[in-house]
């Protein structure tokens, strides 16, 4: 198997990269593997899924408020569960000083884009 090169996540995202890793369209649903690296102070920009999204925490520990800004931290090895929709907003940031390694399953409408931006929350601004 050939890996692709890990490409800069596109703006608001700033110290991110990914590369698709797999991508099965199943009918109108889509399953997607990829990889995303944060580097120390880098994020995803604020932004919601049209699917829901598993993800694993296989390096560094990630920082992952959502719409209420509440302090949520996944640390090495934690799997969590991403839902879907413009009312689940969030952030992925890097706060420490190692790279954050994800591998992020997407469960998705075949014909959606990865992610929507947004606004960050009044409690972000």
């Amino acid at each position: 198997m050939t890996w692709r090169a890990f490409q800069p996540n596109p703006p608001p995202a700033r110290g991110t990269t990914s590369r698709m890793l797999l991508r099965l369209s199943l009918g109108r649903q889509a399953l997607i593997i990829r990889q995303t690296r944060i580097e120390p102070g880098g994020d995803s920009g604020w932004h919601y899924h049209d699917g829901t999204l598993f993800v694993l925490v296989a390096r560094g520990t990630l920082d992952h408020p959502g719409a209420d800004c509440t302090p949520v931290t996944y640390r090495r090895w934690r799997i969590f569960r991403e839902p879907s929709g413009p009312r689940h907003p969030h952030l992925a940031r890097n706060l420490g000083p190692v790279p954050v390694l994800l591998y992020v399953l997407y469960l998705t409408p075949a014909d959606s884009p990865l992610s929507h931006s947004v606004a960050p929350p009044e409690c972000a601004r």
